[in-house]
């Protein structure tokens, strides 16, 4: 008998589509407002409608190829993907221009890249006929390691192939990462929460977020008739996702979803990263179980003692982990639970062979599928 059933939100509640939208934006804005490379200044601007949303999506990522590429590789983190896109974009445009900015480049490359030195570069391009080719990441890519530390360490290879420069910077994903990640929470998290989210004003102004405008994958109301279901039937429902707890609440509270959970049930990337800090040689996000072990106790137990739970858990078939990754059925068979794979992540009904191969106790169409599942198990 199912007694609680903890949720994914990525490609299980909510749509990926929106994360990927703003790291197109990230790029895309790094590269050409005048607040940092400034390619393309008059062509920037922070009012977009979803077609040129789309527009500028398939352009930078070459109509989801490139990020399906990434994610091959092992890249989960948005921040991680628009890094490594602009980066790349970086060492080819100054490709173009290395006999005229040799010992220039030289400099930039040996030291870290911040918001300033992206000013710097621009004003040295100024003039130049230098052009992006996005789709050119994907062959200088081919040769690189396919997982994270193996591409970011091929963008300091790419620096002595195409520049003669010994340089460990773009492996270690500091200043310009940092850069880029400001700028992708100004897009999604929007002005009204920037400070909250980042310690940091807006660089630039003007953006909504994207936190108050997402995609579901189901209509709202219905998502929130299978939680009120659950409720009623005396099943406690929880979340466990790697976003973090702004993202989370925030679009919750929109949804009016909010209302159906006990918050102690809800564990995001913020709780993983605390507990990592206190116990700081351990990966703890998923498929590490630690997010739904913290969850299922509504954050009684402490760090230690979920990382001490015998695995698997006691009475684990009680609970019934939903989720669209590999990573969170990894997590789900640590823990000894059942496990329903939904197919509305970024891969859609593709997934559904992995999740066969993996034996997948329930292969889902759609989240609202669960009610019928778990109302079931709870007559048995």
């Amino acid at each position: 008998m199912v007694k609680t059933v903890l949720f994914d939100v990525d490609g299980v509640l909510l749509s990926e589509e929106r994360y990927f939208d703003m790291s197109a934006l990230t790029v895309w804005e790094v590269l050409n407002s005048s607040k940092y490379l400034g390619l393309a200044p008059e062509s920037f601007k922070t009012k977009l409608t979803d077609q040129e949303i789309g527009q500028i999506r398939n352009e930078v990522f070459v109509h989801d190829r490139v990020l399906k590429f990434m994610k091959g590789c092992g890249i989960n983190a948005n921040w991680d993907m628009i890094y490594l896109a602009a980066a790349y974009q970086l060492i080819h445009l100054l490709e173009q221009v290395k006999d005229e900015l040799e010992d220039r480049i030289k400099g930039w490359f040996t030291n870290e890249i911040n918001r300033q030195v992206l000013l710097e570069i621009g004003n040295a391009l100024k003039g130049k006929k230098v052009k992006l080719d996005y789709p050119k990441f994907l062959d200088d890519f081919q040769a690189a390691e396919p997982s994270k530390l193996g591409l970011l360490k091929h963008l300091d290879a790419l620096a002595k192939e195409k520049f003669d420069v010994e340089t460990n910077m773009f492996g270690k994903a500091d200043e310009l990462w940092s850069t880029c990640e400001h700028a992708s929470q100004e897009w999604y998290v929007g002005d009204k929460f920037i400070f909250q989210s980042t310690g940091r004003p807006s660089v630039q102004t003007g953006k909504t977020g994207f936190m108050s405008d997402e995609k579901v994958l189901a209509p709202k109301e219905d998502i929130a008739a299978l939680f009120e279901t659950l409720n009623e039937h005396g099943i406690r429902i929880g979340i466990g996702t790697g976003r973090p707890e702004l993202e989370t609440i925030e679009p919750f509270k929109a949804l009016e979803w909010l209302k159906h959970f006990d918050v102690n049930h809800i564990v995001t990337a913020d709780d993983v990263l605390k507990a990592e800090r206190e116990n700081s040689t351990r990966a703890l996000s998923k498929p590490h179980p630690f997010t739904y072990i913290l969850a299922l106790s509504g954050k009684t137990k402490t760090t230690e003692e979920c990382l001490a739970e015998k695995l698997p858990i006691e009475n684990a078939k009680d609970t019934l982990i939903v989720g669209d990754s590999l990573a969170d059925l990894l997590a789900a068979r640590k823990m000894g639970c059942l496990f329903a794979a939904v197919l509305t992540g970024l891969s859609g009904q593709d997934a559904r062979p992995e999740f066969e191969e993996h034996d997948a106790d329930y292969i889902l169409d759609n989240v609202l599928d669960v009610k019928d599942i778990v109302l079931s198990l709870v007559k048995e």
